[in-house]
């Protein structure tokens, strides 16, 4: 079968121009012209990958990373922004590439063949994180604390499982509040707060000085690496 591929772009031309290109290389295309409609399909018909552009009309791209991550989606960012930061933000909160408008074809199916193989090669592999006295089985959805398994809430487990994805590296609340609250129009940071502090309470050796999530003040917060 061949590998299913969905373009999420509102400018009909680029993704008349990527599903020509996909096409020709044997890749079965779907397409979405905002955020809402590239949710559904990703629910749905679960591709193997997404092709992500950032600017789109109802909801920036960024956001939408994380929640096409948490399904097991393979995701390259092709966008018009070129700038470095911009770069680094879809990265850190797990995108596989980033490709930047105008693009060559034969490239863009070179990335994507690539993301492809990285996909096959670890979706056999369970994602185990081991951090200190932590290990985190986040395929089977497993947290032990010296050995011994600790209950999470659902919630719990999908914030810490986000941190997970970039150890050492600061996810930003609101990256946070729209991969774990997807449903939820403006979330407020509060439900955020809660589930930090109930994982502190059962993770950390000291909940009061927490050392293994941390707070980057106004920012997000960051699973230590250490």
């Amino acid at each position: 079968m061949s590998a299913r591929i969905l373009v999420v772009d509102d400018e009909a031309a680029i993704r008349r121009l990527a599903r020509v290109a996909l096409e020709r290389a044997g890749l079965a295309v779907r397409e979405a012209e905002n955020a809402r409609e590239a949710l559904l399909f990703a629910n749905a018909e679960r591709p193997d990958l997404v092709l992500l552009d950032l600017g789109l009309p109802d909801r920036d791209g960024l956001e939408l990373v994380p929640l096409l991550k948490a399904k097991g989606l393979a995701v390259i960012i092709v966008s018009a922004r070129d700038s470095t930061s911009e770069k680094v933000a879809a990265l850190d909160l797990g995108a596989d590439d980033y490709v930047t408008k105008p693009f060559d074809s034969e490239e863009l199916l070179a990335r994507i063949r690539a993301a492809l193989r990285h996909r096959a090669g670890t979706k056999a592999i369970a994602p185990l994180v081991n951090i200190g006295r932590i290990s985190l089985d986040l395929a089977g959805h497993i947290v032990c604390r010296d050995g011994m398994e600790v209950h999470l809430t659902r919630k719990e487990h999908d914030v810490l499982a986000v941190l997970a994805r970039s150890p050492g590296r600061v996810v930003t609340h609101k990256a946070l509040l729209a991969a774990v609250w997807p449903d939820v129009t403006d979330p407020p940071m509060e439900y955020l707060r809660i589930v930090v502090r109930n994982l502190r309470q059962k993770l950390e050796t000291d909940p009061s000085r927490p050392s293994l999530i941390r707070n980057e003040t106004g920012i997000g917060y960051r699973l230590s690496s250490d």
